[in-house]
């Protein structure tokens, strides 16, 4: 009997070692079943760093947030399994950062609302994306956080400037616009360079942060329980992560004030500014064109007693158009090819064409003022295959007439050209223009101005050209390609024209972001803006006060700053003049292209196939 019962013993302790499963098992099913925590703390953490980075950015302008706005952001990177929702709560929260930062462009026109929407929805994407490519480099590639954040973070700018003609605004970098000495390190990477710096630091203190915070933010599964503390090697690791955080930034400082004591700057050119206060709704009507000339006239006779070397007026602020007909073609082909003007017979405007009366009245101009000018003005060519609208810039001389014209590259969407317009009609509608023939055709090169009476020599931007960052460096680098002895150019000119946007904090941002093509190509520019902010920018990033400033409203201003708000002055008459600080320095950046941001482009590309390509099942 007792035989017996030890034998069923042993057949019931063989059934359980039979149908007991492995440990193996146990956590392969446990991966099988995802278990994810609540959506609160991804809610949280992600709407943290929208308002911060909101708040980084102009109207706040408070750029020492720039430095731990990505800190919750990044919390989530360190999670190894997603919560419930977290990528929902990050694009949602970075959809209403984006319609915060952007609201700007609705300013313009009624129509504009479209557009500022579609490109909020379109920018707003890339903080998931940066989410979920930081988070395949660092749990899949082991990657360290340190590392995987700048790079994947830095190559994401660099998509969104070239992606849908590009968008560089609102860089990591331009919330140290102040810090003179760390965006030096633009003349090497570009303003990449500086957003990886301060990405990476927020990579630094994210991860230093202790476990125990996912639990108290909700980021673990109930049953996770309490998160042990790290243990030593960990802590090591996190040591060392922000010691060399610590050692590149310290190092990108130290080359900037290095950069710094190499400047030698010698002063050039005096340039003169104009700027008119007119709102671009305001300047599409043809009756305010008489006003708009006489404005920008008499700020003009303002500053002949400084005796100018150049004076600049803004984008568009000359209303006659420049005509230009190819030789041998007719008036029946011209009458065919160019779009009519409303209240002109055709006769008339083929005389309009044929006239050269544009170009003698802007030698009369600069006659007047006794000294070359670079003038932003509508650009009208007809040939016997179609007729071209250009948005550019001409060059007069007061003993040699016309010199040049230079056509804008870089056009912005629906602003100046509305793409895929054949393919869909109703874009149309998204622009203040009804007009179907509405749209500038982009120039074919960059185009160097030299004076050769006083040996000074410009290169012209137009509009926002002055905000991407390769445009910019392209336009140097063919400009001291042109010149016969190699010689660089001795300032940019950036003509604008922010009367769109009615003095919002788009005047300022604008004019932070051209502070970074200064430093990188290492060359000085002027910027004459209609509406403002019209500025003085020298080779370090520095935004100079003018020697000489009018107040075209007579309201008693004498600076470019407001002294009670220490804001730039916007909306208003003014006329500015003070001599260029030539730089002496060379740039890597300009000799070098988008090296350092394409290699974190390649980051990006490979964190795109790992996060895509499928996982290998692990053994048992």
């Amino acid at each position: 009997m007792a035989v017996k019962t030890m034998s069923t013993q042993s057949k019931r302790q063989h059934t359980v070692r039979i149908t007991e499963p492995s440990v193996q098992q146990i956590i392969a099913k446990a991966r099988a079943k995802t278990v994810r925590a609540s959506s609160k703390g991804a809610w949280l953490l992600s709407g943290a760093t929208a308002l911060m980075l909101w708040a980084s950015f102009t109207p706040l302008d408070w750029g020492p947030l720039g430095w731990i706005a990505l800190v919750p952001l990044i919390l989530l990177v360190r999670l190894e399994q997603r919560t419930y929702w977290m990528y929902g709560a990050i694009y949602t929260t970075s959809l209403i950062n984006m319609l915060a930062t952007l609201q700007w462009m609705r300013l313009g026109h009624q129509t504009m609302y479209p557009a500022w929407v579609a490109l909020s929805i379109y920018v707003a994407m890339y903080l998931p994306v940066f989410v979920l490519l930081a988070h395949t480099a660092v749990h899949r590639f082991r990657v360290p956080l340190t590392l995987a954040v700048p790079v994947v973070w830095v190559g994401l700018e660099f998509v969104r400037a070239h992606l849908l003609t590009g968008f560089s605004w609102y860089y990591l970098a331009h919330t140290q616009y102040r810090w003179i000495e760390l965006i030096q390190i633009s003349d090497i990477t570009g303003a990449y360079g500086v957003s990886f710096l301060v990405a990476m630091t927020s990579a630094a203190l994210a991860g230093f942060l202790p476990k125990s915070l996912f639990a108290r933010l909700k980021l673990l599964v109930p049953s996770a329980g309490p998160q042990p503390p790290d243990d030593a090697a960990t802590t090591r690791r996190k040591i060392i992560a922000v010691a060399a955080g610590l050692t590149v930034f310290a190092v990108a400082l130290s080359y900037g004030y290095v950069r710094r004591s190499q400047a030698d700057f010698r002063e050039g050119p005096r340039v003169a500014l104009v700027q008119g206060n007119f709102t671009s709704e305001v300047k599409q009507d043809d009756t305010s064109s008489e006003r708009i000339f006489f404005t920008h006239r008499n700020l003009t006779g303002a500053i002949v007693a400084h005796q100018p070397d150049l004076i600049v007026w803004p984008e568009t602020m000359y209303r006659s158009p420049l005509y230009n007909v190819a030789p041998g073609v007719s008036d029946e082909e011209l009458k065919a090819i160019a779009p009519p003007v409303k209240d002109l017979d055709l006769t008339a405007w083929v005389d309009l064409w044929r006239d050269r009366r544009t170009p003698r009245s802007l030698l009369d101009l600069s006659q007047e003022a006794g000294a070359p000018m670079i003038i932003g003005i509508d650009a009208l060519e007809a040939n016997r295959e179609k007729f071209r609208h250009y948005n550019s810039a001409v060059f007069v001389h007061p003993q040699q007439g016309l010199l040049g014209r230079y056509d804008k590259l870089h056009r912005v969407p629906f602003g100046e050209f509305i793409p895929f317009r054949d393919t869909f009609p109703f874009l149309q509608k998204l622009t203040p223009f009804g007009d179907h023939q509405f749209g500038i055709a982009a120039g074919s090169k960059p185009i160097r101005f030299d004076d050769t009476t006083r040996g000074w020599s410009y290169a012209p931007l137009i509009c926002f050209e002055d905000t991407v960052p390769h445009v910019v460096r392209r336009i140097v680098s063919s400009s001291a390609a042109a010149s016969p002895e190699h010689k660089p150019v001795d300032c940019l000119v950036n003509l604008t024209n922010d009367g769109w946007f009615h003095g919002s904090s788009e005047l300022d941002q604008h004019l932070i972001t051209a502070v970074f093509r200064s430093v990188e190509c290492r060359t000085p520019m002027v910027r004459a803006v209609n509406t403002g902010v019209s500025a003085y920018i020298d080779g370090d990033g520095v935004i100079l006060e003018p020697d000489v400033f009018i107040d075209g409203d007579g309201k008693g201003r004498k600076s470019l700053v407001d002294p009670k708000t220490g804001r730039w002055h916007k909306q208003l008459n003014a006329a500015l003049v003070h001599p260029i600080p030539l730089d002496n320095r060379s740039s890597l950046y300009v000799r070098w292209g988008d090296w350092f941001a394409g290699m974190c482009f390649a980051g990006v590309l490979l964190a795109t196939c790992g996060t895509f390509a499928p996982r290998r099942k692990r053994a048992g």
